[in-house]
Formats: structure tokens, sequence, C-alpha cells
């Protein structure tokens, strides 16, 4: 089959070029090709047809999308079949090696075979041309990887709607007077009008606070008043458990169903708030509409999770040299069926990665061989792809129980709720109860005008404390208030600054912490939490005597926690409480006074 081979070396790793090089999705886009989608047909095996329909250089195309083939920092290739085109077949094949120097070498080559006269005549020419734009693309990704250049590329502005630059400076100027704005508008809106529309489509806020290089909590603040603002959409997405793309987006709450079919992977799968619901933006269409689709479906950088895919013939053999790093791993394929899950640590006797066995059936693990290579085979009787993915979901989603427990979200979007009847569990919520203590004898000192006031400032010092260790507010309750946190330690940071500032404001608060499971629901049109953790972390405030802190065993032993509590005097006691059948052991923490041993 006729090639066109480019190689280039460049002085960074491997592992640093991989992540820009391997964004095929990206490379299309900054090509110039147009997004697409395919049209995808579950088959009598179980694997999927996947046919995609497109133009690219004047031609009208139409092809059988075959899965890329990859090993993570090493390959890739892809193989298109066209029934509709110059060209039968035309793929690219990439690889990267290390030079010896401490850099790498890099060889990217389009394989090519033709279908029509035009193919045959000009076939050459063609992917000298395509390949001429790869490495104008490569050159400017490699700048952008060395810190060079600012952008990924050199690219034409996009096309806009009439009076779309206007509007997003007013409404970023909107964004910039919400109090969680963050003044960030202006980089919003330069990213709506600009960026491409790979990083647009879905919009993650913890990988725009990387490039921003802001805090965390200041993006996705942002991105919460953009959407207000009317600069952006929401985009809640239901990732699929086996390939995790968004197979299904709803613009609420409200709208997301328990479960989804996913097409590219001929699965149904079920909703988990904590692990596949995650909150993404994309910029509104009256500023930046996007086109549907996107420019690479299957490239690697589409699921980094994914260490190795292979698209194996039936009954082929194939050994691949690789040491994997200690982790959480699983064997599967492409087509509906039986996964092996694999701890593996070579440094504590771990030994080699187990090899892959395809089956009609799914997958088997095969006993580990040379440590450094892992076997596959396919004895399924068809063609299909084996993979080994990292079984850690990333870090980069904003998942659903995250965004519930941020005050920006309660308070732009107080309305957000589940569907009547709807719940949804989550593994572990840090809950934090206050009270104020002696508040009728306040309110009798003071008089009811006085106190009123006070207790609301004291309201506005407790929600601002919430709000700066990444929690919210869940409700008021005459006096008290209720609070969440995703982490045990940030309750615990907001406990102590609460009764660090509450001193002066010459109130005594009392306050308990307790983090568990717990049920997401809707209650008095507001999202809230439900079961036993909200029970214990009542009781527990309950236990207060005022100017302390009560914490259950479970945040006390927390690790994150353990640190904070070093200069704090604590002890540790027992008590009966109602609700509960065994006496529950807690750690009452006494801020300001000298450090005594529990």
């Amino acid at each position: 089959m006729p090639r066109a081979t480019w190689t280039w070396t460049f002085d960074l790793p491997p592992h640093e070029l991989w992540p820009v090089l391997a964004d095929t999705n990206r490379f299309n886009e900054a090509m110039g090709l147009p997004p697409y989608v395919l049209e995808e047909t579950p088959q009598p095996n179980g694997t999927v047809l996947r046919r995609g329909r497109g133009k690219a250089a004047g031609f009208t195309l139409e092809w059988e999308e075959k899965p890329y083939e990859w090993i993570e920092g090493r390959y890739f290739r892809q193989s298109r079949e066209f029934t509709k085109g110059p060209f039968r077949r035309f793929g690219p094949i990439f690889d990267l090696e290390p030079d010896g120097k401490g850099g790498s070498k890099v060889s990217y080559a389009l394989e090519y075979e033709p279908l029509t006269l035009t193919g045959r005549l000009f076939g050459a020419r063609l992917a000298k041309q395509a390949g001429g734009v790869v490495e104008k693309r490569i050159l400017e990704a490699v700048a952008f990887a060395k810190g060079e250049r600012t952008t990924w590329f050199d690219l034409a502005p996009p096309d806009l709607p009439e009076g779309a630059r206007e509007r997003a400076a007013a409404l970023a100027a909107e964004v910039d007077r919400s109090p969680y704005g963050n003044r960030l508008g202006r980089p919003l809106a330069d990213l709506v009008l600009g960026g491409m529309a790979t990083d647009l489509d879905h919009l993650k806020p913890k990988n725009l606070a990387l490039d921003l290089k802001v805090p965390q909590r200041a993006a996705i603040e942002a991105c919460l008043a953009g959407t207000r603002a009317g600069l952006l959409t929401m985009k809640w997405d239901l990732l699929c458990t086996n390939c995790r793309g968004a197979k299904l987006t709803a613009s609420a709450l409200s709208e997301l169903p328990r479960g989804a079919h996913c097409p590219s992977c001929n699965i149904d799968y079920d909703r988990d708030f904590e692990k596949n619901v995650e909150l993404s933006f994309a910029p509104a269409p009256s500023v930046r509409p996007l086109g549907v689709g996107g420019f690479c479906l299957s490239g690697p950088m589409a699921t980094p999770h994914v260490a190795v895919q292979l698209l194996l013939a039936p009954g082929e053999k194939r050994s691949i040299a690789l040491d994997l790093p200690a982790g959480a791993y699983r064997l599967r394929t492409l087509h509906p069926g039986a996964f092996v899950d694999v701890e593996h640590d070579p440094r504590h006797g771990g030994g080699a990665f187990p090899g892959v066995r395809v089956t009609d059936k799914g997958v088997e693990a095969l006993p580990p061989g040379q440590a450094g290579t892992i076997a596959f085979l396919n004895d399924a009787g068809f063609e299909l792809a084996a993979l080994i993915e990292d079984r850690t979901w990333t870090r980069e989603a904003l998942t659903a129980p995250e965004v519930i427990s941020l005050q920006a979200f309660r308070d732009l979007f107080a309305e957000a709720t589940l569907r009547p009847g709807d719940e949804a569990g989550v593994s572990q919520v840090a809950l934090l109860f206050s009270d104020l203590q002696g508040s009728t004898a306040l309110y009798e000192r003071m008089g009811d005008a006085a106190a009123f006031n006070t207790v609301r400032e004291h309201f506005a010092l407790l929600a601002s404390i919430v709000r700066d260790n990444d929690g919210a507010v869940v409700k008021t309750i005459g006096d008290a208030v209720m609070a969440s946190f995703g982490d045990p330690a940030h309750a615990v940071k907001a406990a102590l600054a609460m009764q660090t500032r509450i001193v002066d404001h010459d109130l005594v608060l009392k306050l308990g912490v307790h983090a568990g499971p717990s049920v997401v629901v809707t209650l008095n049109d507001r999202l809230d939490y439900f079961g036993s953790t909200v029970n214990m972390a009542a009781r527990l405030q309950g236990q207060s005597v005022g100017g302390d802190i009560v914490l259950s065993r479970a945040v006390a032993d927390d690790p994150a926690v353990q640190p904070l509590l070093t200069a704090v005097a604590a002890c540790e006691e027992s008590v009966p409480l109602k609700g509960f059948a065994d006496p529950i052991n807690f750690v009452r923490l006494q801020p300001g006074t000298s450090k005594i041993s529990m």
C-alpha cells in the first residue's frame, strides 16, 4: 500500500509529546476538516458498524470507521474503508520513541489505497498535501507544548453571528458584576469567541482553571455566572460507564434519566451521580454556534483512560512490549461482554501483567508472561478491539455531587432540582450543622430588630466561610445552618474559621460535623440531603456546648483532617444518641484552648 512519511526529532520526551500529538480531534479541526457524526448500527455478534459521511478537499466521502489502535505514549494508527471518494483506504500511522538524548523521534505516515481514477492519478499528491498540513500543525503543537507559543495553532477566526462580539462583551461585563464572576468575564468571552470548537463543545471548568492559571473554584463559579448571564449553556452529561463518552446530555438536572444506552459500546448503563454525571458548558448559540459532531470521534485522547487498544483479526495473536505502572486496570473489548479487573502492583510482588484472551463472550485473563510483555489472543471468531484501561475516573470531571455542594450553584440556580420522585445516592458528603447558643436571650437582650440584624449578619458570615471552603449552605432552620462539603477537611476548616471569627460578633456558636453516604432529594423546591448521615450530623451539633466543634469519629479519622487537629485541643467522648442503637464516639475540639491529648 502506498505510503508518505515524515520524521522529526524534538527535545521533549515522549510522555510530554503524547497528549499533544495524539489529540486527533484537535488536529483534524486545525486542518480544516468538517465535524461529522457516525451512524452506529449494532451487529448480530455484538459489535457495532460505524459509518460516516462528510466532505474533505472537495470530495464527498462515505466510509466505515475502524477503531483506532494505540499504545499510550508509543504509537497510534487508524484506517477508514471508503465506499465513496478517491481512496479505498486512507489513514495515519504515528510512532513516537525516545531518541536516547532525552528527546523524541516522531514519525508520521499516511497510507492510502486508490479507489477511483482520481485516487490513482493524484493519490501521492493529495497525501503529500495532507501531510504538509499535518507537519505545519505538528510543529505548532510542539512549540505550544514547549511554552514557545500561547495557542496550539495559528487558525483563522471562526465565523460568528452578526453582533456576536458586542453581545459577548455585554455578557462578559454582566459576568464580572456577579459576585461569582471572579473577574473572568473577559477571558471567558475571548475563549467563546476565538477558542477551538474541540475545547468549547464540552468546556470543562477544571481544565479552564489550568489554562487561566486560577483556582478551580474561581473557574467553576465563573462558568456558572456565565451561564446565568447567557454567555454559556449548561450540559449535564450522562457518561457511558464503558467508553466514558457523553452519550446523553440534558440542559437541566430534572431532565437526566436514571440510565441511557451507548450506541458506540452497544450497552445500557445506569446513572451514578458520583462517577458518570458530569457538568460541562458550551457557548450560547447566539454568541458562538457549534457544528454537530466531532472532528475525530475515536482517537486516543477521546478516551485517555485507555492505555492500550489493539484491533485483532480472528485468531490473531500479538504480543506487545509494555511496562504498565502500578494501578487499577480493566481488560475489555469494544463489544458487550465479560471484563476482567486487574490490581497491578509490580513493586510489591504483583509480577508481570496478565495477558488478554478475547472470546465472543468477552475477555478472559491469560497467565502473566515475561515481565514487560503483554500477550493478546482473539478467539472470538470475528475482528475485535481489545483494551487495557485505567479504572480510575478522571479528576478533570466536575461531578454532580461537587456542583451541588458549591454555594455559587445553590445561589445562581436555586431552581435546579431533581424531578419529583427522583433521588440520587452519594457515597460521601460532609455535613456541618450550626446553631446559636442562647438566641432567645439574645432577642430579649437586644430587642427584636437589633437581634434579627445580628442573626442575619451571622448567617452572612457563615455563608462566606462556607463558600471560601468550597461548600454550600443547604438551608437555614431558625438560627441554624446546614452546609454541605465534598471534602471532610473543607468542612473542618470551615468550622474552625467559624469559631475563630464568630467571637468578634459577641456570639456563641454550636457546631457539629459528620461525613458519610447520603441521598440527594428535592425538598421544598431545593436540593437537600436525606438519611442517617444527616441525622448524625444534627445530633452531633446537639452535643456542642458552644464555642466548640463536635466531630464524628469518621471525620476526625479522615487522613486530610488529621493535620488540621494537631494544634487544636481535643478530647474523645461517647454518648448515646437518639435514633442510634449504640453509644456514639466523637471528638470535641476546643479552638483557642491549649492542646491536650485525645
